[in-house]
């Protein structure tokens, strides 16, 4: 069996939605890649009581490394700190040294605030400079440190009684071993880079000793249904001699289907049987065995060529999508955002009488939009979209959801097609730009 960890994610802002959790998922993928298995995640608000619950379930589950992100601000709501030292049963003492680099830091960052009083930020920054004893301190990226209190098997302490627990309600039940319990910052500019140094600490190294080495690879599809897949790996399971030792988990991302699946290396003949099946079963919806994504994949198809958008209801998407890869401007001369009909016409040249005629959202327009793309950005691939992502304006011919795409490269005939595409108006807009990303793929490949 595997290391185990838990993670706890803590604030009320993002309990409540305010602020999306972005720490836990780095942690989870960190865990993965080093090979230990993640029992839980368990976001909880600035409560002690819940900060503790979720400590006590973790040991409970018998992890072996907790990770605590959030709650070490100097703020009356910061209180993981004093909440892991009582579960772990010790008591918090002064860190001198911490204190000064504290202020020190915090000397650099009130020059801006030269009217402020600094004596009164110092000693309302003190209580960061609280650790538990015997714990290992990691430098502060912010002003915040982080925390490792190691790990200790179950002490040997009569069974408490009822008034024992109500006068120490947050302790770790003396029946069972504390895990280490890694105490991080909330701020992800801060976590991530103390997550790299704690990894390196000896006691953290201890906590998570017996994690196995993995493999893991990723397949991807798009134009098949989870249903459809779901068929496929039950023919696998029965095919495959070894396939329950593969771990596989599957997920819808954009339209695209990404399968996930985690081995030890002495099973990747049945990992490649695995592929083998996907592979015949699946040959035109099967893009990427590598797990390189189709933005890879379009972003070097575009090397050596000049590509220029031209969009409607995607409003720039594409264009988006296009460069966030750096080095894009190698490629991506511009692109158009073409809302109304007059700018189809000004901006684009798109004849006013095809669209009277058409409509805007139609395969002719889409074509139009996209060689006058191909014009104005002197470029020799284009892509056009055009369609009604709703809620309204749609209609009994042209329903809610129906896009136009168009691919038009230099010397050849323009590849178009009329989608009916499902969901809301993000889904519709988001489904929009990974289909043109594949038409592309495919106008594109020699």
């Amino acid at each position: 069996m595997s290391a185990r960890a838990g993670i706890v994610v803590t604030g009320t802002e993002v309990l409540t939605g305010r602020v999306a959790d972005a720490n836990g998922p780095f942690l989870a993928d960190q865990l993965l890649d080093l090979g230990v298995e993640l029992a839980h995640i368990t976001i909880c608000g600035d409560r002690p009581d819940d900060i503790a619950a979720a400590l006590r379930f973790m040991a409970g589950e018998g992890v072996d490394l907790i990770i605590t992100s959030g709650g070490l601000g100097p703020t009356a709501d910061d209180m993981t700190v004093a909440v892991v030292a009582e579960f772990t049963g010790r008591a918090l003492a002064l860190d001198e040294e911490l204190e000064e680099k504290i202020a020190t830091i915090l000397r650099s960052l009130m020059r801006r605030f030269p009217d402020a009083d600094f004596d009164a930020i110092r000693a309302a920054n003190r209580k960061q400079a609280l650790v538990p004893e015997g714990a290992q301190v990691i430098d502060p990226v912010g002003t915040a440190p982080g925390v490792v209190v190691p790990g200790s098997p179950s002490p040997s302490l009569p069974t408490p009684t009822e008034s024992d627990a109500r006068a120490r309600p947050l302790r770790a039940p003396p029946s069972l071993p504390t895990p280490t319990v890694l105490v991080l910052p909330g701020p992800p500019r801060e976590l991530q880079p103390m997550w790299r140094t704690a990894i390196g600490l000896p006691v953290v190294l201890d906590a998570i000793a017996g994690r196995t080495a993995y493999r893991q690879d990723t397949v991807r599809m798009f134009g098949l249904p989870e249903s459809g897949l779901a068929e496929t790996l039950r023919t696998a399971e029965r095919d495959i001699d070894g396939f329950d030792r593969l771990e596989i988990t599957t997920c819808l991302r954009r339209g695209e289907l990404e399968i996930v699946t985690r081995y030890e290396p002495d099973d990747a003949a049945v990992y490649t049987q695995l592929v083998d099946v996907l592979r015949t079963h699946h040959p035109r919806e099967l893009f990427s065995t590598d797990g390189s994504l189709i933005d890879d994949q379009v972003a070097a198809l575009l090397a050596g060529r000049k590509i220029a958008t031209a969009e409607s209801c995607t409003a720039g998407l594409i264009a988006a999508r296009l460069t966030d890869r750096a080095g894009s401007s190698d490629y991506v001369m511009g692109g158009a955002v073409v809302y109304s009909n007059a700018a189809k016409s000004n901006v684009l040249g798109v004849d006013p009488a095809l669209i009277a005629e058409h409509g805007a959202v139609s395969e002719p327009v889409a074509e139009a939009m996209a060689a006058g793309a191909l014009r104005q950005f002197h470029a020799d691939v284009a892509i056009a979209t055009t369609g009604i992502a709703g809620p309204g304006g749609g209609s009994a011919e042209k329903p809610v959801g129906t896009v136009c795409f168009t691919i038009a490269v230099a010397g050849a005939p323009p590849v178009t097609r009329t989608l009916l595409l499902p969901g809301n108006r993000a889904d519709i807009r988001e489904r929009s730009t990974t289909v043109a990303f594949h038409m592309l793929r495919e106008a594109l490949r020699p």
